[in-house]
C-alpha cells in the first residue's frame, strides 16, 4: 500500500509500513485509546486526512515493534471479522 510493505488478512489490509513506523487497523475505541501515548499518531499517508480507525504506531528500533506483537494479532482478528466487502486478493 502506498509503495510499501502490506500486510493482509482474507484479502483486507490490517497493516502497512509507511514512513518512520506501522499502520495499523484498530477498533475505534482501541485508536483513540492509543492515540493518548507518545508514539502513536494517527495513520494520515500521503498528508490525506486521518484514517478512521487507523493509527501509526512508531518506535525508534525495529525490535522495539515486537511489544506490539499482541496488537498486531489483534488487528488482524478484527480486521478478519470485519463485516463487508473483501478486498483484493493478496
Amino acid at each position: 500500500m502506498f509503495g510499501f510493505p502490506a500486510y493482509y488478512v482474507h484479502g483486507k489490509l490490517f497493516a502497512c509500513l509507511y514512513g518512520e513506523g506501522v499502520g495499523l487497523k484498530v477498533p475505534g475505541e482501541i485508536a483513540n485509546s492509543l492515540l493518548t501515548e507518545r508514539h502513536v499518531v494517527p495513520f494520515q499517508p500521503l498528508g490525506r486526512p486521518p484514517m478512521r480507525e487507523w493509527v501509526q504506531i512508531n518506535r525508534p528500533q525495529a525490535e522495539d515493534y515486537r511489544q506490539d506483537a499482541a496488537l498486531f494479532r489483534a488487528s488482524a482478528e478484527f480486521v478478519g471479522t470485519v463485516v463487508g466487502t473483501a478486498g483484493k486478493k493478496r
